[in-house]
């Protein structure tokens, strides 16, 4: 079907021929004027003198004296406006940083209430009785709520009678804030858009110096359809004085139809305003001609998009001069998942793919890199610190260029201390891009200066080295240019702000810019959102995220003016969205033969699940040919597969099994208690060598508190060990143990027990924690006085036979003993235990069983301290010793010997036990060496907390 410009085309070149220069085309949108040029050329056949093309607000703002204001221009004037009235009702004035949400808000109220010429004063005074009236704030939103809150600061649920005061006051105060704002930018030769709209509107446009430049020809606007106040009163006077044309794209399948919200507008426009349409009295395409509808109902937000190879399939190979498909992004978060899937070439041929939408440069690796140093120059501001996960972040980026090398040695040094903040001083003297990275700010001036200067030495680096991508030198182009902008706009205005305040609006500001990526604008597969599509035609339509409360939307946006004054005022309310959405799209498909709806049917917090209503109302009404598919995603596991990892026949297990034989390593009783609960870790974790990756972290973790309490009890007792140990004693170096946390806390944390360090949050608590454990120990010693301490932290190696292919062998067992006393004559082992550890078992053969629920480490690892003691002493009846912290006071669980069926493991009755634990002992040392396979146990619990668990399939 002919398009709708090519149709304005040819009509322009009858009425106008070679006049046509001297008329001004006006679009809504940038997008239409290059697809009526080319129409144009085509029909002309020769080179001609172009129309001039303005969108609407270009427009209107050449047809004013005065500049258009920026936002930020427009911001700065509106806060120190609002402070001076703030100042003449001798209220506290507020930050930039609290009244910026509030400056959005209001600033968009005030265009619109220009661009439809509402009267501000009536309106606000309106809003002031109405609230004085009934103090109703239920249109507010929650996020704007919020905002009242830091705005006056004195929001609490108790006080909502003088919030509601300080409403009432911002209504009265909104007037004077309006004129001013707006005289104060007139001062300065700038307006805003909406009151450029206001000022043609209120005059006489006819008489603009700037119309002068097409008296010989006409200005036609082309594919409106919802207007405001002023438009509408300006397309009306210029339409009065003969000098416009105006061409709908209207259908009479909706707009003859007062049902039907799409043609609300038009209708508005036509009958009401009584604009003439080149156009009227045309065929109605969406009854007469062909159309199918292709409905994809398809499980999740991506898979929306994955489904476009299967649509697209037969216009990957297409090569027509103008595009003809097209696939419309209604949710434009889909945009990465769409290029992700749109191949680059197909059956050897590159595919021809235009994005006109624009790639938001926040998704970004240099909006990474600039977010990451605005924020690392956040943290140096307030504590001349950066936090390791940044300084990671950064040596670890793309765009850094540092080597491997010289990223693993900073890594590596970083995590043996593991700084949580480092220095700002020290990555100063690193010098090189690091020295340019962490460069201080010391004035707001210099936010977006020290910024481009980053970013100008990371491109000049990626630029001398040859890896500069250029989808990567299309984004620093443009991030470059903005950054200018910026630094044009802020010049005035920023001096008195503070940085973080400046840092802040910088990274709004970079959040919001898109890219448009390389492309034809005319040719291939076009990839656009649903407001580009205006004015254009194709045959083949695509539309992705078709969801209810996407299209249409389920939000007009903040505002404070409630619903009721909207409607009474003329300001666009929620239908006004309805009618908008639907004109768009029943306009897109009234000449396309080939309709393809995409839509998500999951439920989540962004989507409700559902088709548009829109979608509905077509099947319900137009007739199409409507045929509907739906994209399942079965869900597969995998069947459970028990993983055993084979020793026979395998090279390397056997090697490094091996090497315990030869006594070349020793096995600790950690290693052995791991092989015993669970066999398949042992072999990950010793014979593997797979280690958790070690990480910085403020945090400390459960097993680093119990390295922090024994710290602390080594450094108690190494000064006392020399004398017989009393409470006496004990008593006396009690007030000692803070300053013995502090020491054990930095040597565990930061290698370095000498370490001056500020011990902020969950540190404190840790300490806290230790101290307690602390106390309870000594407690517990004081009751034990007199004794005498033989060692502190003392190794022990010792070696153990056991039968392993008809054959003796041994291994050697090694391990530290926090503490070994002499009481009585009896020598007894002392082991720390901040765990959720127990004193009772059931019986020897049961601590042994990988597949039973009775095993208990810290009993294995103790009797096994008792052995290797004994054996490396030369002594006997030695007695093991656990001092559970969490349970020692406890009557029913407390003590510090283990018991089986109330029997303590101490005398005669561990005398008889040594033996069976030795026997028990040599079968599962048997078992590690010569058992075909390393398994996973049986009982879940026995892995509950491995690291490895993903590696077994559990």
């Amino acid at each position: 079907m002919k398009p709708f410009l090519q149709e304005v085309a040819e009509d322009l070149i009858a009425k106008f021929g070679s006049q046509l220069q001297h008329c001004a085309i006006i679009f809504n949108n940038k997008r239409p004027s290059a697809y009526l040029q080319k129409h144009l050329a085509d029909i002309i056949q020769k080179p001609f003198f172009s129309p001039s093309f303005f969108t609407i607000q270009e427009f209107f703002a050449s047809a004013t004296k005065y500049k258009i204001a920026d936002f930020y221009l427009q911001f700065f004037t509106l806060h120190k406006i609002y402070n001076q009235l703030l100042v003449e009702e001798k209220l506290e004035t507020i930050s930039s940083h609290k009244f910026f949400p509030l400056a959005k808000i209001i600033l968009s109220d005030f265009s619109q209430i220009d661009s439809d010429l509402v009267d501000a004063e009536k309106l606000y005074q309106d809003l002031e009785d109405i609230s004085i009236i009934n103090k109703d704030f239920d249109y507010l939103s929650p996020e704007q709520y919020e905002f009242l809150a830091q705005f006056w600061t004195s929001y609490s649920e108790g006080k909502h009678k003088k919030q509601q005061e300080l409403f009432i006051k911002m209504w009265r105060r909104m007037p004077k804030l309006y004129h001013k704002f707006h005289e104060t930018l007139k001062a300065q030769d700038y307006i805003t858009n909406g009151q450029a709209y206001r000022l043609l509107a209120e005059g006489n446009i006819n008489e603009q110096e700037f119309l002068k430049t097409f008296e010989k020809g006409k200005i036609v606007f082309v594919g409106f359809n919802a207007l405001s106040s002023a438009e509408a009163k300006i397309f009306t006077q210029l339409q009065e004085a003969e000098k416009s044309l105006f061409y709908f794209d209207a259908d009479e399948y909706y707009l003859a139809d007062p049902l039907q919200e799409a043609g609300l507008f038009l209708r508005k426009n036509i009958n009401q305003l009584g604009l003439k349409n080149v156009f009227e009295n045309q065929v109605s395409l969406m009854k007469t001609a062909e159309h199918s509808v292709n409905v994809f109902k398809v499980q999740g937000q991506s898979a929306q998009a994955k489904i476009l190879n299967h649509i697209l399939i037969d216009d990957y190979e297409k090569t027509e001069e103008l595009g003809s498909t097209v696939v419309v992004l209604a949710d434009e978060s889909l945009l990465i998942p769409t290029l992700q899937t749109i191949p680059t070439n197909y059956n050897g041929n590159d595919i021809d793919l235009n994005v006109t939408m624009g790639f938001a440069l926040a998704t970004s690796s240099i909006f990474g890199l600039a977010d990451l140093w605005l924020n690392s120059q956040l943290e140096v501001l307030q504590n001349n610190v950066v936090s390791y996960k940044n300084v990671e972040a950064f040596i670890t980026h793309p765009l850094s260029g540092l080597s491997q090398k010289m990223k693993d040695k900073i890594q590596t040094a970083l995590l043996n201390e593991n700084i949580v903040e480092i220095e700002h001083q020290r990555l100063l003297k690193q010098s090189g891009l690091f020295e340019v990275f962490y460069k201080k700010i010391d004035k707001p001036e210099n936010v977006v200066t020290y910024l481009l200067g980053v970013l100008d030495y990371v491109l000049t680096r990626l630029s001398n080295a040859k890896t500069l991508k250029k989808i990567d030198a299309e984004l620093f182009v443009k991030t470059i240019q903005e950054l200018n902008r910026l630094h044009d706009t802020f010049g005035k205005h920023i001096g008195n702000e503070e940085i973080s305040f400046v840092i802040y609006l910088v990274q709004k500001s970079l959040q919001a810019i898109a890219v448009p990526l390389a492309g034809d604008p005319l040719n291939g597969i076009q990839v656009m959102g649903l407001l580009e599509t205006r004015n254009l035609n194709f045959d083949k339509v695509v539309i992705l995220g078709f969801n209810e409360g996407i299209i249409p939307k389920s939000s007009i946006g903040n505002s404070f003016i409630p619903d009721s004054i909207r409607r009474v005022y003329g300001l666009p309310v929620l239908e006004n969205l309805d009618a908008i959405s639907s004109y768009m799209v029943y306009r897109l498909l009234q000449r396309a033969k080939d309709i393809n709806f995409v839509y998500n049917s999951l439920t989540d917090e962004s989507t409700s699940g559902e088709a548009s209503r829109i979608l509905k109302q077509l099947e319900f009404e137009s007739g199409f040919d409507f045929k509907y598919n739906e994209l399942n995603l079965d869900i597969k596991t995998e069947p459970f597969k028990e993983v055993k990892i084979e020793k026979v026949g395998n090279e390397f297990i056997q090697k490094a099994l091996q090497v315990y034989l030869d006594k070349k390593k020793a096995i600790s009783p950690s290693a052995l208690t791991q092989y015993i609960s669970n066999p398949i870790d042992f072999f990950f974790n010793y014979i593997a060598g797979i280690k958790e990756p070690k990480e910085v972290s403020a945090v400390v973790e459960a097993n680093e508190i119990g390295s922090v309490l024994h710290k602390v009890m080594e450094y108690f007792y190494q000064d006392l060990r020399v004398a017989e140990i009393t409470a006496e004693r004990i008593n006396e170096r009690r007030k000692l143990v803070p300053g013995f946390i502090q020491k054990a806390f930095n040597f565990v944390m930061f290698k370095n027990p000498d370490k001056v360090h500020e011990y902020k949050g969950m540190q404190k608590v840790v300490l806290a924690i230790v101290d307690a454990y602390a106390t309870i120990i000594l407690d517990q010693d004081e009751k034990q006085t007199p004794f005498n301490i033989v060692s502190l932290e003392q190794k022990v190696e010792a070696e153990i036979a056991f039968p392993l292919n008809g054959k003796e062998a041994s291994i050697k067992i090694f391990g530290y003993i926090d503490r070994v006393d002499v009481k009585d004559g009896v020598t007894k082992i002392i082991d720390y235990k901040t765990g959720s550890d127990k004193l009772t078992f059931k019986d020897i053969p049961s601590l042994f069983d990988s597949d039973g629920k009775h095993i208990n480490k810290a009993l294995i690892q103790t009797l096994l301290y008792t052995y290797a003691y004994e054996q490396f002493a030369g002594k006997t009846c030695v007695e093991p010793n656990l001092y559970i912290v969490k349970t020692m006071n406890d009557p029913t669980y407390g003590g510090v010997w283990f018991k089986s069926n109330r029997q303590l493991l101490k005398g005669d009755f561990l005398e008889e036990i040594k033996p069976e634990f030795l026997a028990e002992l040599r079968k599962k040392l048997t078992e590690l060496f010569e058992a075909p396979y390393f398994v996973a146990s049986a009982i879940p619990d026995n892995y509950k907390y491995s690291i490895y668990k993903t590696l077994f399939g559990k």
